[in-house]
């Protein structure tokens, strides 16, 4: 396994035809992209509402909603310049399939530990997705666009995961963590490789 995955802590590197796929999709997972920048900001809008009370968590989440926000806006900028418009908005099977191994009727803590994993873990997964994009482009310009998206998302994974121990016992975060890893490679196994999708 990728060392630089590990460090992630992601279970299964991306498939490495992803990114020759990427290369000759580029509207498309462009457009998968923004989106995908998009529904990060709106995450972080909701955990805002839903958990007013959780100082720490609203601080640290209130500038990160600015910050994804600015990211829709660079890569709408990105497919402006390159002659591309912005395509319908694609279910997300990847996300999807996350979001089945929440639990269901759990304490308030469960859910919110699954909730703050599941948005860890996404940007784990994005994170590594824009390395490969920075390290396998043949454009230099979109080489260095996504390496800085890889620092920014490298950033998030941490802060969630560091948000979970805020509120949560290390110890259950840490087996909690364990136990979605493992399901995520899962899902990374059984999805299909596709060149028009972030995920």
């Amino acid at each position: 396994m990728s060392s630089k995955v590990s460090i992630l802590g992601l279970k299964l590197p991306t498939d490495p035809r992803w990114v020759n796929l990427a290369a000759i999709s580029l509207e498309e997972v462009l457009t998968d992209h923004a989106f995908c920048e998009q529904k990060a900001a709106t995450s972080c809008i909701s955990l805002i509402q839903r958990y007013p009370d959780k100082e720490k968590l609203v601080e640290e989440l209130a500038p990160i909603v600015t910050e994804e926000w600015g990211h829709f806006r660079q890569v709408l900028a990105e497919m402006k310049k390159r002659g591309y418009t912005l395509g319908k908005q694609r279910k997300d099977e990847y996300v999807n399939a996350l979001m089945l191994f929440q639990q269901k009727g759990g304490s308030p803590q469960d859910v919110l530990l699954d909730r703050l994993l599941i948005f860890a873990l996404i940007e784990a997964r994005s994170c590594e997705r824009f390395r490969l994009l920075s390290e396998g482009l043949q454009d230099k310009y979109l080489q260095q666009f996504y390496y800085k998206f890889m620092v920014s998302e490298a950033g998030h994974y941490r802060l969630f995961i560091d948000l979970a121990n805020e509120y949560i016992p290390e110890e259950k975060v840490k087996t909690r963590w364990q136990q979605w890893l493992a399901h995520e490679a899962e899902i990374i196994q059984h999805l299909t490789v596709r060149g028009d999708r972030m995920h």
